[in-house]
């Protein structure tokens, strides 16, 4: 029977330390740990893979957790790049390449679309011994193209073209809640006559071709394929799209508008693996129709998909944590909402701006800052967009395909 105790012992105590993996108990602010079920460390909220008390346990001694208002806590990103170190430029600026490393701060990365997310801030622009490479696009050139998109979005929605009920603002802090704090739709009138310009009716037509659950393969017929032809041959016709294209030939980064079109079908439209089924995804299917994963809306951040699925009952508006400056459209509001049983903790979307609006900006930020924050200027205000790249398959000559993009926030 002795000879049994330090057996049972052990037994006992592995399964005490498999049942501390479940919870924060004495883990809050841990390094990432692969072997438990759930994390506490500062990150878990970023990456949504806390235990069930973090928040209880590990917030309170930490104070307010960093206001998250336009995080996108669905994206998929790969364990290598967000636990590996180093990821961030501190005294790495214009160092060798290394393989090893998740992200990179050398005068390539811009092109290579591998920089760190702290790079702009700590090795651009006029920063000593850093030069930006002869091709790179700096961020006055940004805010200069974005303003002039801005200008010449001719069919974006006038100001008696909708009207909301905004009703009730949250806190950041209170996001998670899942409270339903708007008891009226947040639509109270849409003028659809948009949605019969040519770019709107385009628009609307991709939305019904994907299947919301991931893990479902998506399989187009001919006619589906020739809808997102059709959406870009109507796009590339308008004056947005003419100026992201002459910007971007400007600065190199297209020979013809044939490779642009080209590329762009293949970084919007190209299907990869978010689940187990191969091809159940794209990046238009998540930022603009919208994805439910592990239980969870994932993207949807487009105001037209919301008013159609508001106006079909399918979606109820619970609330909204931030309201953009503009007093025109487009504007921003970042918002809470259930969508037929699953719940968006926040979504930060365009209000009344056109398809080939959001498309050109979207598209913009992850042609010249793909997995970083883009800075741009609409009507005179700061709007940060930003993309992430999809890092498990390519196309083309290694190229990458959108996993996500977002509007962050409206200040520097």
């Amino acid at each position: 029977m002795k000879a049994r105790v330090p057996f049972i012992v052990a037994m006992l105590c592995g399964l005490a330390w498999a049942g501390n993996l479940e919870s924060c108990a004495s883990r809050c602010n841990e390094r990432f740990n692969r072997d438990a079920v759930c994390q506490c460390d500062r990150r878990c909220p970023q990456h949504d893979d806390c235990c069930d008390d973090y928040e209880h346990l590990c917030t309170a001694e930490e104070g307010p957790p960093e206001p998250k208002a336009f995080l996108d806590p669905e994206v998929e990103i790969p364990a290598s790049h967000l636990y590996s170190s180093p990821s961030s430029c501190q005294g790495r600026c214009r160092e060798a390449y290394d393989k090893h490393h998740p992200c990179h701060c050398n005068d390539r990365c811009l092109e290579f679309g591998n920089c760190c997310e702290d790079f702009d801030s700590l090795c651009g622009g006029d920063h000593e011994g850093f030069s930006y490479s002869s091709d790179a696009i700096t961020k006055e050139e940004l805010e200069s193209i974005s303003e002039t998109i801005y200008r010449v979005d001719a069919n974006k929605a006038k100001k008696d073209d909708i009207v909301l009920n905004s009703q009730n603002q949250i806190s950041s802090s209170e996001t998670r809640n899942q409270v339903d704090r708007c008891p009226e739709p947040l639509f109270t009138y849409v003028n659809e006559n948009l949605f019969s310009k040519p770019t709107y009716a385009a628009f609307i037509n991709l939305l019904n071709n994907y299947q919301r659950a991931t893990g479902h393969g998506e399989h187009f017929s001919a006619k589906q394929l020739e809808e997102q032809d059709v959406f870009l041959r109507a796009v590339m016709k308008t004056a947005v799209m003419k100026e992201l294209y002459g910007f971007l030939h400007q600065q190199n980064r297209y020979s013809s508008e044939q490779e642009f079109v080209d590329d762009l079908k293949n970084m919007w439209f190209g299907l990869y693996s978010r689940g187990d089924e191969e091809g159940d995804s794209s990046g238009f299917e998540h930022v603009f129709s919208g994805e439910v994963k592990k239980g969870k809306v994932s993207g949807f951040h487009n105001w037209i998909r919301f008013y159609l699925q508001e106006k079909e009952g399918l979606l109820d508006y619970y609330s909204h944590n931030y309201d953009g400056p503009w007093d025109s459209y487009p504007d921003v509001l970042a918002m809470q909402f259930n969508w037929d049983g699953y719940y968006k903790e926040v979504g930060a979307v365009f209000i009344g701006s056109s398809p080939e609006f959001e498309f050109a900006l979207y598209s913009l930020c992850f042609i010249t800052r793909p997995g970083r924050k883009c800075h741009l200027s609409l009507g005179g205000y700061p709007l940060t967009i930003q993309t992430y790249t999809w890092d498990k398959t390519t196309y083309g000559n290694g190229k990458k395909y959108i996993a996500t993009a977002y509007v962050v926030s409206s200040t520097r």
